[in-house]
């Protein structure tokens, strides 16, 4: 009894090759094209930019970011609001391509002291150093509010 037929070597031989030679092609793309987004997870202080003549001054804002691969979850709050009178994030996004897109409702009088349910839409840009510029679309004012966005520093957990 043969065990080492010339076909049956052949044929393993070749299986084994094209499985390892599938692995290293799907190796190879993985490495060179499928990158994870950056981390922009934390808070932003949010400063806004030339109001409109609809828009009062607001108090200084803070953009929570939550992100989960390129899905987003943020919540746009006041800067001096405590953190048990945060509600569930509030704005739903996408990160794709350094670009990122919220859109929501907010349920507070945050943006130029309208009144508040109003529905908002934000578009930004990341920069290159981790700051959020872009706009800010609000559904009870004409105009659109431009933003910058930086990164409040960390502060160490006792």
């Amino acid at each position: 009894m043969n065990h080492f037929n010339t076909k049956s070597l052949t044929f393993y031989t070749v299986a084994i090759g094209s499985v390892l030679l599938l692995f290293k092609t799907v190796t190879v793309y993985g490495e060179d094209n499928l990158q994870a987004p950056p981390m922009i997870n934390g808070s932003y202080r949010l400063t806004l930019g030339k109001n409109s003549s609809e828009c009062q001054q607001s108090e200084p804002l803070r953009l929570n970011l939550q992100q989960s691969g390129i899905y987003l979850n943020a919540s746009l709050l006041p800067v001096n609001s405590s953190a048990d009178t945060q509600k569930q994030s509030s704005l739903k996004g996408i990160f794709k391509n350094q670009q990122l897109s919220l859109t929501g409702e907010v349920d507070q009088t945050v943006i130029c002291h309208i009144a508040p349910p109003h529905s908002i839409q934000a578009q930004m840009q990341l920069a290159d150093n981790r700051s959020l510029q872009g706009k800010i679309i609000v559904s009870t004012i004409a105009q659109n509010l431009e933003f910058n966005a930086t990164p409040e520093a960390t502060q160490a957990e006792p």
